[in-house]
Parts: structure tokens; C-alpha cells; sequence
């Protein structure tokens, strides 16, 4: 009778774990290495779309490189720092956010097996390899620099000269390289563009209050790595703030991060999100699918959204064309 007793029992907790034991991703870790920090809003928002995506069915943990707070004679040892949890945690694929990551532990990875998806990547990610990896691939990101100007066209039809305006972190210096051809004006149409690269916040302030006159429109790129007189950062809500308050024509944005009532009026917009979801499409390919990467060749997210601040608008007396509005989200 005892004997029954025990292979009963046995039985069933042999079922138990073939139950559990074979649910698809039960045990599965994606291992997200950030090259910014939790609390910045790109990344706050892609992480928000990995969550969506893959949340319910694999665990997701996270290491933020803090790559536009820290100096950078320190990145490297965060990205040390990353390659150690990666050790210890031996996840089944690996997710990385942005060039500063890629460029820091791509070479690294690349030789692994380890299956990796970037996002965010502005560069091209074979400037980061001796050759592409076949355990690699990933989410481009591009600023949808014609699209947007031809919307600010037809926003504000007498625009001849647009102001870009970014800080001088990596990724604003690659988008100034694949965007611009890393050039300091391009022509777009009839439209004179020009792009600054700033890092210091002083020079950031001068420019924007003396581009009346010079431009028509401006548009914000990113500005998280501004420093002041002392070259600590600058908080970005103040940067974004001050300047909303203090440009003296209508400043449009390149991400959603960058609009609302204290912020720009909008425009044609990237969203973090997207990537998020996009990048967590690549690694269910990968995973559940079983689709070699090398057959994967990289992705771009080039969709954008039109959103537009409401409080912007009617600050700057702007009214919409029916052909934006129609397919435009408001924020306050």
C-alpha cells in the first residue's frame, strides 16, 4: 500500500512538471541592457513595448548603462558591468537598447551564441562589426527628417529655413552623420535645413533666443546630455521646458517625448513604444519560431505618428490642414 502511495505521488508531481516544465517560455529569460536609465522617457516607453509583446510569457530583467547621465570615461565600465550580469544570468536571448550599447558590447556578443536584438540603433550597425554577425540583428531608427519638414510646410506655407536643434551625444552625432549626410545644411525641397549640434547649456540658451529672423521654424531633436558651466547635466524636462518657453518661432519635435503644453507643438513623431513592440516581434520570430537570424536581415521603424499639442497650438496661433488633422493624435 505504501509503495502505491509513493508512486502516486510521484506520478504526480512528474506530471506537474511536465505540465509547467513544458509551457512555452516558462523559464526563459530576455535579458534588456539599456544604454540610457529607467526613468529617461524613450527608454521608459520601448520598455513598455518589450512588456506587451513578450511579458506574458517570458521574463524580462534589465541593466541601465546610464550612458546620458555619466561622463564618458565611465561607459565602458558600465558596459563591463552589463557583461557580468549577462554571465551570471545566462539568459536564452539578449535585447539592446541604442547605439551606445551596441557600439560598447556588440563585438562582444557578436562572438557568442547568444541571439541578440538592438533597437534604436541610428547608425549603420555594420560600422560596429568587422562583419555582420549571424547571431545579430535588430530595429534601425531614423528621424523622418523629409516627411517632417514637408508637414511643416504645410503647417506654416511661407517656411523657407528650419533650425535642427540636438545635443552632441552619439546618437545625435550619427543622426547628423546618416541623416544629414553630416552636413551642417541640407535642401529638402524649397527648404533650407540646417542642424546644430550643442553641448553646453549656454550655447544651447544663445541659439534659441537668436533664431528669430534666421528661421521660420524649429525643430528639437534630442537634448537629454546638455551640461551647464560645470558639466553636470542639466535636467531635460528643464531644458525642454526653457525652451519652449523662450524660442521665439514654433518649435516642432522628432519624438513624442518632446511634445506637450509646456513642451513643442509636435510634428511627425518616432515613439519608443513602437520599437519596443517591433524589436519583441524579432525575438518571438527567433524564439517561438525558430527562424535563423541570419535569414532576418535588420528592420527599420519609419511609420512615425503625427501628435500635436493642443496647448502649442493655440500658444502659437496654429491651426492644422485638414490633410494633417485627420490623421493626427492631441495631447494637452
Amino acid at each position: 500500500m505504501k509503495s502505491t502511495r509513493v508512486a502516486v505521488v510521484f506520478m504526480a508531481f512528474a506530471l506537474v512538471f511536465l505540465f509547467f516544465g513544458s509551457a512555452p517560455g516558462a523559464e526563459k529569460k530576455i535579458y534588456v541592457i539599456e544604454s540610457y536609465h529607467a526613468e529617461y522617457p524613450w527608454d521608459a516607453s520601448y520598455k513598455k513595448g518589450l512588456e506587451e509583446t513578450l511579458g506574458g510569457k517570458y521574463k524580462l530583467s534589465y541593466f541601465e548603462m546610464d550612458t546620458k547621465r555619466l561622463p564618458k570615461d565611465q561607459h565602458q565600465k558600465m558596459a563591463d558591468q552589463a557583461w557580468e550580469k549577462y554571465l551570471a544570468e545566462k539568459p536564452e536571448l539578449v535585447v539592446i537598447g541604442d547605439d551606445a550599447g551596441l557600439k560598447l558590447l556588440g563585438p562582444k556578443f557578436a562572438e557568442t551564441q547568444t541571439p541578440v536584438v538592438y533597437l534604436g540603433i541610428n547608425n549603420n550597425p555594420r560600422n560596429y562589426f568587422t562583419a555582420l554577425p549571424p547571431n545579430i540583428t535588430g530595429v534601425l531608427e531614423r528621424p523622418l527628417l523629409r516627411r517632417s519638414i514637408a508637414d511643416i510646410k504645410k503647417i506654416i506655407p511661407n517656411t523657407k529655413n528650419v533650425l535642427v536643434l540636438f545635443d552632441s551625444d552619439i546618437t545625435s552625432q550619427i543622426t547628423k552623420k546618416e541623416v544629414f549626410e553630416d552636413k551642417d545644411s541640407v535642401s529638402i525641397s524649397d527648404i533650407k535645413v540646417d542642424i546644430k549640434l550643442i553641448g553646453d547649456w549656454q550655447t544651447w540658451q544663445d541659439t534659441v533666443a537668436a533664431c528669430k529672423g534666421k528661421y521660420d521654424a524649429c525643430v528639437v531633436g534630442l537634448y537629454q546630455t546638455i551640461k551647464d558651466a560645470e558639466g553636470k547635466p542639466v535636467n531635460a524636462e528643464e531644458v525642454i521646458g526653457w525652451t519652449s518657453k523662450n524660442i521665439p518661432i514654433p518649435p516642432f519635435a522628432f519624438w513624442d517625448f518632446a511634445i506637450g503644453k509646456d513642451k513643442t507643438i509636435g510634428g511627425l513623431v518616432l515613439f519608443g513604444k513602437e520599437m519596443g513592440v517591433l524589436a519583441g516581434g524579432l525575438v518571438l520570430k527567433i524564439i517561438e519560431e525558430g527562424k535563423p537570424i541570419k535569414e532576418m536581415p535588420p528592420i527599420m521603424n519609419d511609420q512615425g505618428l503625427r501628435v500635436y499639442s493642443k496647448t502649442q497650438l493655440a500658444k502659437w496661433n496654429i491651426t492644422l490642414p485638414e490633410n494633417i488633422v485627420a490623421g493626427a493624435s492631441m495631447v494637452e
